[in-house]
């Protein structure tokens, strides 16, 4: 249940301010950046006492007591339960050409009650097309996200949305990249990570994509300690907690960390047992087939991804489909369906992040993988004045173009609902 508070300050983001109504207020394309500022930036008021003050306390920075503008008062106003909502999504695209005709099933499935305040989305074997792939999640997302920070490593991307009122609060955006097969041309395994901090606390994600192969656990574990030892983030953000440190594991420098991907880890079972397992499954119990799940079994032995959990599966693998349909490889190869992609977590303070959602997105099927989808809940703590602030900086040029996008796609949808209607009157007539 959210508090009054986070409800008020919420108001404009969850009340139904449609793409309708911003349309109702644009004469015309050029005109529609005022239009959407008009519409949707409603501010408050300010005193001239308070600019007074504020300009008293620039001068009083350097020794006096003054609050940071992510400090406790800041993060009480924005978040009084002091949490974050954060959404994660990972999905191996198989390097398609053809994009989903609709991305909302991706990231706004009917079945969520709210939108959360980040958008974190990994992709392996992306398309080739990268900025088309951001564009349409700007799209889908809408006025009310904006993109803080993208990066890539050969096909993996990984692309961060936050809530337009919220990137004040972010500091400087950093990224790193590990390659993981030196021998290939083009960078398909390895990992890309974004660090930054959002108030007081930091956030590291990487995607990644590990080696393939139903036998090479071995070499799978070879590629995360690769990662974990190479990835130099942070570079210019202050660590938050530097005594709980490792120089060679980069997920302890940070107190959030989500590691999400095609982790390529396999079901050490023959095809058929796995079928016949899934189809004596019910209510969502995967224990039995997880029972032979390759990293669960690892992580349990203290081999890989040391720290982290992961959400109780309750959803069929995710691997391998052939395109279009829900029916796993019906090719010569008969690949045994697996849970390769996985979305882990670790935080320095236990309980910090609680998961509303663990499953996998079904009706997407372009590609032989289905997405796999993570909400959660993540503790804040207040910041500090020794944390670079991002200044507000976003992608401007993604933005008017997702929502040009989206403007278009509703005058389309219009025209064709006004034809519709007037060829079902000329029917009756």
């Amino acid at each position: 249940m959210q508090s009054l508070a986070r409800e008020k300050l919420g108001e404009r983001f969850h009340r139904n301010l449609s793409d309708s109504r911003l349309l109702e207020n644009m004469g015309s394309d050029s005109a529609s950046v005022n239009s959407m500022r008009s519409t949707y930036s409603v501010l408050s008021p300010i005193r001239p006492q308070d600019v007074r003050n504020r300009y008293r306390a620039f001068w009083r920075a350097a020794g006096w007591e003054v609050e940071p503008c992510s400090g406790p008062k800041e993060l009480d106003r924005y978040f009084p339960d002091r949490k974050v909502g954060i959404y994660i999504a990972t999905w191996n695209m198989q390097g398609e050409k053809g994009l989903p005709a609709n991305l909302d099933d991706l990231l706004l499935p009917t079945d969520s009650e709210f939108a959360q305040d980040f958008y974190i989305i990994g992709v392996q074997e992306g398309c080739p097309d990268r900025r088309e792939w951001e564009t349409r999640l700007q799209e889908t997302l809408g006025p009310y996200y904006v993109m803080l920070y993208a990066a890539s490593h050969g096909v993996l991307y990984l692309t961060v949305f936050v809530r337009r009122d919220l990137i004040w609060f972010c500091s400087e955006v950093e990224h790193a990249t590990v390659t993981t097969r030196i021998i290939s041309q083009i960078k398909t395994k390895g990992a890309v990570g974004i660090a930054f901090t959002f108030f007081g606390t930091s956030f590291l994600f990487i995607t990644s994509h590990f080696t393939s192969g139903d036998a090479k656990i071995y070499e799978r574990i070879l590629d995360y300690n690769k990662i974990v030892e190479a990835l130099a983030l942070p570079k210019g953000l202050p660590d938050t907690n530097p005594y709980r440190s490792t120089p060679s594991d980069v997920t302890t420098r940070f107190d959030q960390v989500f590691w999400f991907g095609d982790f390529n880890f396999r079901l050490s079972k023959d095809r058929v047992d796995v079928e016949t397992i899934m189809n004596r499954t019910v209510a969502g119990d995967m224990g039995p087939l997880l029972a032979h799940d390759q990293l669960s079994k690892e992580m349990k032995d203290g081999s890989i991804f040391k720290g982290f959990q992961e959400a109780p599966i309750h959803f069929f693998p995710t691997y391998k489909f052939d395109i279009g349909c829900d029916i796993y490889d019906t090719t010569s190869k008969q690949r045994t369906p697996s849970y390769t992609d996985r979305i882990l977590f670790r935080n320095r303070q236990a309980d910090d992040i609680k998961v509303d959602k663990y499953t996998s997105c079904s009706n997407i099927k372009t590609s032989d993988h289905r997405p796999v989808i993570g909400v959660f809940q993540v503790k804040l703590r207040p910041g500090r004045d020794n944390i670079p602030l991002g200044a507000g900086q976003f992608d401007r040029g993604l933005y008017l173009e997702g929502i040009r996008r989206r403007i278009t796609r509703e005058l389309k949808r219009r025209e064709a609902m006004k034809n519709q209607s007037s060829s079902a009157i000329c029917a009756i007539s």
